[in-house]
């Protein structure tokens, strides 16, 4: 009985401008293999370059953040270092005032308007960070400045819209200083406090500070109480400068001025 021929493949091969051609003969199995060998390699290199390509341009972007990060942390330095600055005029400024026994520099806001103007709210501050051997409870006012409360807390069973903390109206860029020393449990944007910090504290106390304008610290941190964690803004929901100032316990919101008293 015979054997049932192979079938053959012949190649024929002629360069341009000449009249000679060059055959090649394979059988069919080979040349189906050598088609399949080709198809691989050509997906392979579309695979490779599909994945390859973003991966290029995003590492080409690491360099760039890199510089912006490392530029941030220096603002964020040189800030620090303006806050410092700013501590030791304001205590200078103090002594200075107590003893002269008046103040000094009239207020401009009082002496330019024409209408009345509420009377600011006189509570207990910290000129300079305290330090602790550990976390503590908050009593800290989180400015150096009075400031006014145009809106305090109101609950979720008044009737009116809830307000968990105190709305404190400053300007732009004012100091706000940690109410006790304890950890930065977050520090980032939020579509309603804006950029805010988070803070724990001891005894199940935390402490938020919304609508910040900058962060001077970050997740993780330590703090002490006094301590400059950032500057006032208008972010997030927000229609005007001011600092939202906030205080928890276990979850439940509690009235600030319960713990931050009023006076010295």
């Amino acid at each position: 009985m015979m054997k049932r021929a192979h079938p053959w493949v012949t190649i024929i091969i002629q360069t341009d401008g000449s009249l000679e051609k060059k055959q090649t003969r394979m059988p069919m199995w080979a040349a189906r293999g050598l088609l399949t060998t080709g198809i691989v390699i050509a997906a392979l290199v579309v695979l490779g370059a599909a994945f390859y390509l973003p991966v290029a341009r995003t590492a080409a972007r690491v360099p760039g953040l890199e510089r912006r990060v490392v530029r941030l942390e220096g603002e964020n330095a040189k800030i620090g270092d303006l806050a410092r600055a700013l501590d030791s005029a304001d205590a200078r400024y103090a002594r200075l005032r107590q003893m002269i026994g008046a103040d000094i520099v009239p207020d401009p806001l009082v002496r330019a308007s024409g209408v009345p103007i509420a009377p600011q709210l006189s509570a207990r501050t910290i000129a300079t960070p305290h330090r602790s051997d550990g976390a503590t409870i908050p009593k800290h006012w989180p400015l150096d400045e009075a400031g006014y409360i145009t809106r305090g807390q109101v609950g979720a069973s008044s009737g009116d819209d809830a307000h968990p903390g105190l709305d404190i109206a400053v300007t732009t860029g004012t100091l706000v200083r940690a109410t006790a020393r304890g950890v930065v449990s977050e520090a980032g944007e939020d579509p309603e406090y804006g950029t805010f910090i988070l803070m724990q504290h001891a005894d199940e106390y935390q402490s938020m500070y919304g609508h910040l304008s900058r962060l001077l610290v970050k997740s993780g941190q330590v703090v002490d109480a006094g301590e400059v964690i950032g500057l006032s803004g208008n972010t997030g929901n927000s229609s005007a400068p001011h600092l939202h100032f906030e205080i928890r316990r276990l979850g439940q919101v509690v009235d600030p001025l319960t713990l931050v008293k009023e006076g010295n």
